[in-house]
Parts: structure tokens; sequence; C-alpha cells
């Protein structure tokens, strides 16, 4: 199964956000790759797991503390004592955000802050990747994509957050980052991502799995809304990829802004990802209601990822259709009785084959 030769094997990896859904396939891809992982992050927010699940809390180092107390977080960085650190640890959902404002910016910048401040005095630490989000971008609604060098900014609490996020590691990278020979800092911007195993509230999938277990219609709130949609698996690959190459001697060419999306292909509305879920589960109904008095969400949002196909050689390898057919299929085995690894090794397994197919650079010796 492992898809990048023996970097990873036995290389001490601090995961920050472990418990949440996208750690949850990090840590367990990780585990696969023979990395030594410890997990620092509040306990699951929602029953079922993906974390409980997979049984990750004794494959790996499990440490349950907020990345708000700094001294905590310090702590555990210090434990650890890793090589590489992939921060993933956030408030992540828009409309929550309008409702804890503040615990928002807290978690999502005050948190980085802590999280950057604990690996700069920690010796040994190769390389850092803080993962923000595609809504950091100052959001115009234009046709086309964000480039990394486009202004941050965001219209409510969450995206603000990222927004702010995405200049702190600016900030520090300049201020505390810059010996070529030290630590390298770098910051990576997803799409929308959907998979297998994520009951958050809010998100299309799990609105989309209650329903069809509850026998009920699909209800979209926004449904002409265009997002980059693409599988986890895809900006994981990212992430990984780039911590490797920050590895590398030449590394610090890689301490930046990266964005890792999907291609214009799989940039489609909401509708339309609906209504392909419910054609892949084989069940289910999509019906609009609209809500004019609900929180303001961006209606248009698209990344180019250029510069990771260009300097990295990555891109994603799954279109909206196989993520969507991948996603359905998912839900409607664990339904019926499949083990979340099972499903979480198959698709990374088909991942891991498509990726080798495209011959992205991490999957040949």
């Amino acid at each position: 199964m492992p898809g990048f030769a023996d970097f990873w094997r036995g290389r001490r990896v601090l995961l920050t956000g472990h418990t949440g859904f996208k750690g949850s396939w990090l840590a367990h891809w990780l585990l696969a790759e023979g990395a030594e992982v410890t997990g620092y992050a509040l306990a699951p927010s929602t029953s079922p797991a993906l974390f409980d699940l997979l049984g990750l809390a004794r494959r790996m180092h499990h440490v349950v503390g907020d990345v708000r107390d700094a001294g905590r977080l310090a702590a555990a960085v210090t434990a650890a004592r890793p090589e590489v650190v992939l921060h993933l640890a956030a408030q992540p959902l828009v409309r929550l955000s309008y409702r804890e404002p503040r615990a928002t910016w807290e978690t999502n910048v005050g948190g980085t802050v802590n999280l950057l401040e604990a690996v700069r005095t920690t010796p040994g630490v190769r390389a850092c990747v803080v993962v923000t989000s595609d809504k950091c971008y100052e959001n115009r609604e234009w046709l086309w994509g964000y480039r990394e060098n486009e202004a941050m900014g965001g219209h409510d609490p969450y995206s603000s957050s990222k927004g702010a996020t995405e200049l702190a590691v600016a900030s520090w990278r300049r201020s505390f980052f810059g010996d070529p020979a030290g630590c390298r800092l770098a910051s990576a911007r997803a799409g929308n991502v959907i998979g297998g195993g994520d009951w958050s509230a809010d998100r299309i999938v799990t609105d989309f799995v209650l329903a069809i277990q509850a026998g009920r219609p699909l209800r979209l709130r926004n449904p002409q809304a265009t997002r980059p949609w693409q599988h986890v698996l895809e900006p994981l690959s990212g992430y990984l990829q780039l911590a490797w190459r920050l590895c590398q001697d030449d590394g610090a060419a890689y301490a930046d802004g990266w964005n890792f999306g999907p291609s214009d292909a799989s940039v489609t509305t909401v509708e339309s990802l609906a209504r392909q879920l419910v054609s892949a589960y084989g069940a289910g109904t999509v019906e609009i209601a609209s809500d004019p008095n609900q929180p303001h969400e961006a209606g248009l949002l698209k990344l180019d990822c250029s510069k990771a196909a260009t300097r990295l050689g990555w891109h994603g390898v799954w279109d909206v259709a196989t993520t969507a057919e991948r996603t359905a299929h998912w839900y409607r085995a664990q339904h019926r009785g499949a083990s979340a690894g099972q499903l979480v090794d198959a698709d990374l397994s088909a991942y891991l084959a498509a990726a080798a197919t495209a011959r992205l650079p991490w999957t040949t010796p």
C-alpha cells in the first residue's frame, strides 16, 4: 500500500486535529506508511466518528488537548520530538462560526500561533505544513480560480479566520523560519472535501446520509453555490507530498503557500453534486429549500492549482463523478455492515493505484 517508498517509515510525525474527518484519514494513511504518529486534538465531536471506527486511539500516541492551550500544546510537541508537523486542528464550519466567532478565531488563528511557537522552540523539526482552506481568499466571486498570491480575506468569521491564519504563517515564516537549514514552514489550501466517514453537521454528505436513513428528501439551502469538490485523499496526498519535498535538501524552496484543488471540470454546484450522490447511492431525492435569511456563504469559489502542478508535479486523479461514486458506496456499504477500516483501505488502495497510473512524483521509487 505505501506510496512514498520508505520516506515515512519510522519518521516521527505530530498531527494536530487527528480526531476529525480529514485528520482520521491522514492518521490512518501515515500509519499505513509506517510513520510514528502522535496526535493532538479534542475528543471526536461526532458520534459515530471515523477516529473511533478506525481504532486510532490504540494505534498511535493519542493526546487529548485544545490548541488554544499553549502550554499543553507545547508540552505535547516537545514530548513527540517530531521531524514533521502537520497542523489540521481547526474549527472547520462556516455556519458555526456565525454562532461562535470568538472561539473560531481563537482556535484557527490563536491555535496556529501557539503551534508555530511550539515548533520553533523544538529542535529537530524539519518540516511544518499548516492546513487552512480555499476560503482564505478575499472572494470576489470571480469565474477564474484564486492563485496563491491573491489577497487574503473572507466575509464570514470562519473564512476571515483562515485568511488571518495564512497571514500569521507568512509572518512567522519570514520572521522565525528563514534559516534554510532549519524547519521549513508551508501552508496548504484545499477545496471542498468529501468522502466516507464524515458525520459533521452542516455538511452536504452528512445531510445526504441522514436524509437517506430517515427516508426524507435531501433539502438544499444553497443549491446553485459552486464549489471545488474533491475526495478527501486528494488534498491529503498534497499535504504529504509537500511535507516530503520540504524535507529534501532543496526543501527551503517549497516553504510557501500551496493550493490543492480539483480540475475545473470538478467545480460544480451543490445541486449537481447532490444528484450525483443520489444516483450513485441508488436511493434518495433532492428538494430545493432555499432560505433567504440564511447566513452569507460564497456563491462561487475556485482554486488555481497550476503552481502545485508545475512545481510539485501534483494534480488530482479522481474527478467529481468518481468522488461521488466512492463516497456514496462508502456510506452504503458501511450502513450495511462493512467495517470502516476495510472501506478506508479499499479507497486508499484504489487511490494509490490511480495516482501511480497518473505518475504522480511520490508514487515512483
